[in-house]
């Protein structure tokens, strides 16, 4: 189990803001990492947006 912090969060959202990165392939990239690293569960604040995330 793994957990992804806020401030890794709030870093996206900060980048994503200023046209640096697009959101939610960002956090994709973020939680795919974390899978691949070994996780087979992940607490996250991007939670709600999962369905977003992975919808693409």
């Amino acid at each position: 189990m793994a957990y992804n912090v806020s401030g890794e969060y709030s870093m996206v959202h900060a980048a994503a803001e200023k046209g640096y990165c697009d959101l939610y392939a960002t956090a994709r990239e973020s939680l795919t990492a974390i899978f691949r690293a070994g996780a087979t569960q992940v607490i996250s604040y991007w939670a709600p947006f999962y369905g977003k995330i992975f919808a693409s």
